[in-house]
């Protein structure tokens, strides 16, 4: 898929949590084809101690209004100076990167599994599937009820439920302890997210024998395979993250066994 180098416009900047904000960017012209799963290169221009581009998931894109949005957890400098952009200013990026979700296309029953800012890629990926005529559920995981991000939007394209670690909202407990999925049987598995949860996901996805992806968080400074900082070991060696995945099918890694 061909990349892109823009200075796309922002259009708006929310505060969507304390610690998160929702950037929507446009552009002149029509946004390029991007895949659920993908991601976008940011260029943070202003600060003394961002070097890098930041990778940043690409969240949602509305053909409509020809925008795309990015959901930025403000962890550093960088991302901090990114929440801090006004309408009308510009933001430099390269796009799309990495490789994304499977279509889905014969699958009935597909299941994503989000928690914190791994639920970003998710919204995407189901609006596509919506798109395609299939209803996905969600399931979402944060600490507590004030954590969970864009329910709202989640619930626009499918069923949503969710579990947060103190129980102040949906069962209490991990995503991987949610009573449905010892009630539901489902056909694919797609997730994103903290390290740990992905690894419990699949370790249930193996256990039941349901075919499985995790959109993986590695340490990714270039995006297009030449630093090699975010290599991942895999059945087929050491590969970039940026490069072939971000998105894996848990069979191709190696960090279950």
């Amino acid at each position: 898929m061909k990349k892109f180098i823009l200075d796309l416009k922002v259009k708006s900047v929310e505060k969507v949590h304390e610690r998160y904000v929702l950037i929507r960017l446009t552009d002149d012209k029509p946004l390029p084809e991007m895949l659920p799963g993908q991601f976008v290169e940011v260029r943070v221009d202003g600060s003394s101690s961002t070097f890098l581009r930041r990778p940043i998931s690409i969240h949602f894109v509305d053909r409509a209004a020809n925008e795309l949005w990015l959901l930025v957890a403000c962890v550093g400098d960088g991302t901090h100076r990114m929440s801090q952009l006004h309408e009308n200013d510009t933001l430099n990026c390269v796009l799309p990167l990495g490789n994304g979700f499977s279509t889905l296309a014969d699958c009935r029953l597909p299941l994503l599994v989000g928690g914190g800012v791994g639920v970003a890629p998710l919204l995407y990926q189901g609006a596509m599937l919506r798109q395609g005529g299939v209803e996905p559920t969600f399931l979402l995981g944060a600490r507590t009820a004030k954590d969970l991000l864009m329910l709202s939007e989640f619930e626009k394209y499918g069923r949503v439920l969710v579990t947060t670690e103190d129980g102040s909202m949906g069962e209490k407990g991990f995503v991987t302890d949610h009573s449905i999925l010892q009630q539901e049987r489902f056909d694919f598995i797609q997730c994103c997210g903290p390290t740990p949860m992905m690894k419990a996901v699949a370790c249930y996805a193996r256990r039941q024998q349901i075919c499985c992806e995790v959109s993986l968080e590695n340490l990714m400074a270039c995006g297009l395979g030449a630093c090699l900082c975010c290599v991942e070991k895999t059945t087929e060696g050491n590969l970039c993250v940026c490069k072939e995945g971000p998105v894996f099918n848990i069979n191709r890694l190696l960090w279950q066994d």
